[in-house]
């Protein structure tokens, strides 16, 4: 299972080394870019969602083009 954590900065080290000595665990940090990625893919996995459920009406293909 793979869990991803949202750690306070004056926390993250007491948490990283209390991880790290759990031999059970396998520890991989996340970049700024690459939690950036996750968090846009979790906001758009939810619009679309919301989408689904007749929440929010998405804009089709011509209407973004026609933005542009």
């Amino acid at each position: 299972m793979k869990v991803i954590l949202d750690v306070n900065e004056n926390k993250a080290d007491f948490v990283m080394e209390l991880l790290n000595s759990l031999p059970f665990i396998k520890v991989v940090t996340v970049n700024k870019k690459k939690e950036k990625f996750l968090k846009d893919l979790e906001e758009s996995v939810d619009e679309v969602n919301l989408a689904i459920q007749g929440k929010v009406k998405l804009k089709s293909a011509e209407e973004i083009l026609n933005e542009l």
